[in-house]
Formats: C-alpha cells, sequence, structure tokens
C-alpha cells in the first residue's frame, strides 16, 4: 500500500509537471516518466495479485466452507499439500461451494462428505450426500448424466464440467445411495504444462 501512494504521487506530481511546462524537449521527458512511473505502478498490482492468489490455502477455504454450512453436518477430508496451482484451488473451491448450494435446494441430505485428496499423478475431488437420489433433478436411472440428457443437467454441473474439462480431467455423478460427484484433474494438464508438485 506503502508503494502504491508513493507511485500514485509521483504520477499526480509528474502530471502536475505537465501542465505546468509547455516545453517541447521537457514535456517529451516528463511523458517518458509518467509512462515509466504507469508501468511501475502496473506491476506493483500485478505482483500483490499474484502474492494473493499464491497464499490462498484449500484446506483453510474448504474449511471455512463445511464450517459455515448450516444445511446439514458437513464432514472434511483433506490429504493434499500446500503448494497447489492457483486454477485447480480456484476451481476446487468454486465447485465444492456449488455442489452445497445444490445439496441445499435439491437434497434432503442429513449429512455431507467432501474428501480433497492428491495422489501421485492426479488431484481428486468428492463431494456426496445421504439424501435421496432426486437431489440436484436428475433421474436414479442415470449413470452418468454428465455424459447424456443434457436438458436434465442444471447450470451448476455444466459450470462444474467446464472447469475440469478445461484441466483435462474427468467429472462423474453417482446416484446410489445418495447423490455423489467424484471428479480427478491430472497433473499433466491435456493441451497445457504440467502442474507442479506439491512440497
Amino acid at each position: 500500500d506503502h508503494v502504491g501512494h508513493m507511485l500514485s504521487r509521483a504520477i499526480l506530481m509528474t502530471g502536475a509537471m505537465k501542465a505546468a511546462n509547455q516545453e517541447e524537449g521537457i514535456r517529451g521527458q516528463l511523458d517518458q516518466l509518467e509512462d515509466t512511473l504507469n508501468a511501475a505502478m502496473t506491476n506493483v498490482r500485478e505482483s500483490v495479485h499474484d502474492l494473493h492468489d499464491d497464499s490462498v490455502n484449500l484446506r483453510e477455504a474448504l474449511t471455512g466452507l463445511t464450517q459455515e454450512y448450516t444445511f446439514c453436518e458437513a464432514c472434511l477430508t483433506y490429504d493434499m499439500g500446500y503448494v497447489l496451482p492457483k486454477d485447480v484451488k480456484y476451481s476446487f473451491i468454486a465447485i465444492v461451494k456449488e455442489a452445497l448450494n445444490n445439496i441445499s435446494k435439491h437434497s434432503n441430505a442429513g449429512r455431507v462428505w467432501i474428501v480433497a485428496r492428491e495422489h501421485p499423478g492426479l488431484y481428486q475431488l468428492i463431494v456426496e450426500d445421504n439424501g435421496t437420489s432426486k437431489s440436484m433433478g436428475l433421474d436414479r436411472r442415470m449413470a452418468n448424466p454428465v455424459k447424456g440428457q443434457e436438458e436434465n443437467r442444471g447450470i451448476g454441473i455444466r459450470n462444474m464440467k467446464e472447469r475440469v474439462d478445461g484441466f483435462g480431467g474427468n467429472l462423474e455423478i453417482r446416484m446410489q445411495g445418495g447423490w455423489r460427484i467424484y471428479i480427478t484433474v491430472p497433473k499433466q494438464a491435456k493441451g497445457g504444462p504440467r502442474f507442479g508438485y506439491s512440497v
């Protein structure tokens, strides 16, 4: 914040100097100075944003979601490292939020389980409840509704699938004794760079 305020002040001062000095040579130098200060401000903002992304702790985020969930009891099993690809972290958080929201709307579950686990070659996320098979408005007979019956699939599940597809991963839904979503994301992303292993 301190550096940002200093750069903002320098940019304002440069603008004031440009207004007071109309000489062509000096104005050109002030234009260059202003461009440099604006580039520095952009770099500072990008660095702060990257630091924030790296600081997001998936365990803490998922723990907070389960503790704040009031529809039914939510249990978390977490077995992943601290250093994870930020896109995976944010996608898993968004998917769990969507899944919990859908359970609240469409299930009569008394408990939901969330499992986040890291394996040597992939990341795994499971969300399941003990409600009836009509949860999420999906048909009991559909062994894998994500691969068929587009009209029965809500926007939330489409969003989950799009996120997982973006990583070259797999999403399956089962309706046996409750609703269960099973996601695997390979550390080797399809068509993209290999995700780093956590330490």
